[in-house]
């Protein structure tokens, strides 16, 4: 059995989730998410518990099990707390800045790479060489979180480029170094 799949999900006060065929709604005071699960996964709500079952234990069930159960409680979090992420811009003249809607970054290049954050989304720049990503949806501010670092990922000589706060990037030697 998935210890995750089997935990109960206690829905928090001030959060609706409706299931529609497996289409789940969860309501709350940041937001609304839906999204359709597996057909065979048998989601239950029963008063404040949500409750995922699998009809059999072959792999793909077990699987999609955890998953699941997971995905609802991420759901859930997201439409109270929220999530954030947050980068740092490590180089000499790396900065970012807000334009309008726009985040414009200068890492180096010739010229400043602009990224428009998808809807549901909202980026924040505190300090130039600091960018916070918030959202209600795990997924997808993990996914524009991604797609700013990728614009110049940590290089492991000198540690240049942009990197999660907190992420430890593994330094080489160079060359020169006997």
């Amino acid at each position: 059995m998935s210890r995750v799949g089997k935990k109960e999900l206690v829905i928090p006060a001030g959060v609706t989730i409706t299931n529609n065929n497996n289409t789940v709604t969860v309501k709350g005071p940041k937001g609304e998410l839906t999204r359709t699960f597996h057909a065979d996964m048998q989601i239950e709500l029963n008063e404040n518990v949500l409750t995922v079952a699998r009809p059999t234990d072959n792999k793909e069930h077990r699987a999609l099990h955890g998953t699941t159960r997971a995905i609802l409680g991420n759901m859930v979090e997201g439409v109270t707390n929220g999530y954030t992420r947050s980068l740092d811009l490590i180089g000499v003249g790396y900065r970012a800045s807000k334009a309008g809607n726009k985040l414009v970054l200068n890492v180096g290049y010739s010229h400043p790479v602009e990224i428009t954050p998808e809807e549901g989304i909202e980026i924040e720049v505190p300090a130039n060489t600091k960018v916070i990503v918030k959202g209600i949806d795990k997924e997808r501010v993990g996914a524009v979180a991604a797609n700013i670092r990728q614009v110049r990922p940590p290089e492991p000589y000198k540690g240049k480029g942009i990197r999660y706060e907190g992420e430890t990037v593994r330094r080489k030697e160079g060359k020169t170094a006997k």
